[in-house]
């Protein structure tokens, strides 16, 4: 089998992994948004989790496990297993050790915490002193998921992907499990249909969340096992490895922090409009953007970066540029026709997925508004997922002790060399013009909460556009004249998907809501329709990853023929 084939059929196996856990995930805000709707109780759950859960995707998911998966997948290459194996050791004990340090420090400090992500909350009663309290409860999770992603880059270094892929869908089952029932143990409803959940519920929910965490990492432990891991403590903060990998997150840190600390400055300007509910508006509505990305973009970008860090380990530019193209290429492909489509059925796909029991009509209304918002962006964010762990592969900034010069010297050397990285330059100029754009539309041009999630839209474009510039001129990503053809090819399917989604909600909104049996049934015909005609004009224009997969049916097709 070719490297090709094997990296689309591990994207596969990563995307279906992935799309079973987004899916879960969407059930898990589902159960969520019933019982405790666009509350007081849900904004405060939503701002204590998002601190937490922004710390995981910044650092265990996304600084951590791009410098990890790269070094330990090198070090396998050149070094052997037991190197391997031992550097591995350093990472999980340094791991909890710093992480153990961090809980206890926001634990103690956690006010303040809250206070430079949501002040506006001190405006209402009780909403502070509630969101401190859960934050303080929460924190302990990016400790059990920080070692979870450990666990999963060495699980993908190692070419195991649909293990891991599918440990995020254990959260979302254990997390939906235990926090339902904690939170039915301790506030027992008399109307289940019409829940009235309140403080002590939402402790519960946070319990089950924490709960989730542990079996995240823990369903990933066998397969590890089998490789032939075995942990014990071994910390030298000395060793060359374990400082590779830790100053490594650094730059990865910066360059992945634009998405997360937009949504966080996003989430301190929500705090400050007037009400319960923008919080919650802009949550669930990033949620369901991230579905498509994390189906797409991530399972894309979780197959790229231990094939082109091989490639790059043995030199081959060639081979590295076109996984790229390939990768960014299929990165395209699927997500286009996403965005075009989710921004169409915002209203009716909320609707469906949210409007039960606590969660109301008039949020459904606000958050298709901020769906909407936020699908510009969406195949940015996937081009983002993509090629930011490329740079790393190729030439991340190192550490290096500069002949005459003392240790400071040389890490501020390294500190500049980080700063002018480009994934991190990128993501620097992507915060400072998310800081000045919400600033811009929410004071000036008063789009409150929809303003903020078309800043973030905009901002992924432009981060996007950046990489994208810089990195073709360090590998080929195919001819230009190649990428016109592709894009016009798509974008004349996507447009004709487009207007297949909106007559089919047209015909939707004239008939009957997706409250119904019968509307739901429409509205998922019309997301399969739509997406029938965008494969099937894709193979009338005769792209080719269209063309890749009817090739593999029809080979498939042949052999059981053939074998009969």
């Amino acid at each position: 089998m070719t490297a090709k084939k094997s990296n689309k059929r591990s994207a596969a196996v990563v995307g279906i992994a992935v799309m079973g856990s987004r899916l879960m995930g969407v059930v898990r805000e589902q159960i969520f948004a019933f019982m405790f709707g666009a509350t007081v109780f849900a904004d405060a759950f939503i701002a204590a989790f998002r601190i937490p859960n922004l710390l995981r995707d910044l650092f265990a998911e996304g600084a951590l496990s791009t410098a990890f998966t790269t070094t330990f997948t090198k070090t396998w290459a050149k070094d052997g297993p037991d190197e391997a194996w031992r550097l591995a050791r350093l990472v999980l004990s340094a791991l909890i050790l710093i992480l153990g340090v961090i809980c206890v420090l926001a634990i103690v400090f956690a006010p303040a915490v809250v206070y430079l992500t949501s002040s506006g909350f001190e405006k209402v009663p009780g909403k502070f002193e509630l969101t401190v309290q859960m934050t303080r409860l929460l924190f302990p999770f990016i400790l059990f998921v920080s070692i979870a992603a450990a666990v999963m880059g060495m699980l993908n270094a190692r070419n195991i992907f649909g293990i891991p892929a599918s440990a995020s869908t254990i959260f979302n089952i254990v997390s939906v499990i235990f926090g339902a029932a904690l939170a039915a143990v301790f506030e027992p409803q008399a109307n289940w249909l019409h829940p009235h959940f309140g403080e002590r519920a939402v402790f519960g929910w946070c319990l089950g969340v924490l709960i989730g965490g542990l079996a995240q990492l823990a369903v990933q432990l066998p397969s590890l096992w089998k490789l032939g891991f075995r942990f014990k403590w071994q910390l030298n903060f000395r060793d060359p490895a374990l400082q590779t990998v830790l100053l490594l997150m650094v730059p990865s840190a910066i360059a992945g922090s634009a998405v997360q600390v937009n949504v966080l400055v996003n989430g301190q300007f929500a705090s400050h409009i007037a009400g319960n509910g923008p919080v919650s508006w802009l949550y669930y509505a990033f949620r369901l953007v991230q579905l498509p990305i994390g189906i797409f973009g991530v399972a894309i970008a979780t197959v790229t970066l231990p094939a082109v860090a091989r490639q790059h380990a043995l030199d081959d530019l060639k081979a590295f540029g076109k996984t790229v193209e390939e990768a960014l290429r299929f990165g395209f492909y699927l997500t286009l026709p996403a965005s075009v489509g989710l921004a169409v059925i915002a209203q009716p796909v909320i609707q469906l997925i949210y409007e039960h029991g606590t969660f109301s009509a008039a949020s459904t209304s606000q958050t298709a508004l901020a769906l909407q918002a936020y699908t510009i962006g969406l195949a940015g964010y996937s081009g983002i997922k993509i090629l930011v762990p490329c740079f790393y592969a190729m030439q991340p900034p190192r550490f290096e002790e500069r002949p005459g010069s003392g240790f400071w010297d040389s890490f501020s050397h390294f500190v500049m060399n980080v700063v002018l990285f480009t994934p991190a330059r990128v993501s620097l100029i992507g915060i400072a013009v998310n800081l000045v754009l919400c600033a811009v539309l929410f004071f000036y041009f008063h789009l409150g909460h929809v303003g903020l999630a078309l800043t973030t839209g905009c901002v992924a474009i432009l981060n996007f556009l950046q990489l994208v510039f810089a990195i073709q001129k360090k590998i080929d990503l195919g001819r230009p004249a190649d990428w016109l053809s592709f894009f016009v090819r798509v974008t004349a399917a996507t447009l004709a998907c487009g207007l297949v989604v909106y007559g089919g909600d047209t015909f939707l909104l004239a008939h009957r809501s997706t409250h119904s049996l019968l509307g739901a049934l429409i509205l998922f015909f019309n997301i399969a329709d739509a997406g029938v005609v965008y494969f099937v004009l894709t193979v009338v224009l005769r792209v080719p990853e269209s063309m890749e997969l009817v090739g593999f049916v029809q080979r498939k097709f042949s052999r059981r023929t053939g074998s009969k």
